[in-house]
């Protein structure tokens, strides 16, 4: 096929009227498109509050545990010369 045959073949096509969509089908994807929606919004409004549930915890332990300071030591250094 050259280009010029190409060009009619897919004009020919785009100019077919589409085949009947069922009535029904149009309620059908709105239902399920808003239920995907709500779903989404939904999981992402639980890993927001993940999130913000293991900042607080992580400013929580670390307010207590203080890992930023050196920890005392257990054992005193051997006294010599008395």
């Amino acid at each position: 096929m050259n280009r010029r045959e190409r060009e009619t073949v897919a004009r020919r096509l785009l100019e077919r009227t589409p085949p009947p969509v069922p009535p029904e089908l149009y309620g059908d994807a709105v239902r399920l498109g808003g239920r995907m929606l709500r779903r989404r919004a939904a999981v992402r409004r639980l890993l927001w509050l993940v999130l913000l549930a293991a900042v607080v915890a992580f400013v929580l332990w670390a307010s207590a545990a203080r890992p930023w300071v050196q920890p005392p030591s257990d054992t005193t250094p051997p006294l010599t010369g008395w």
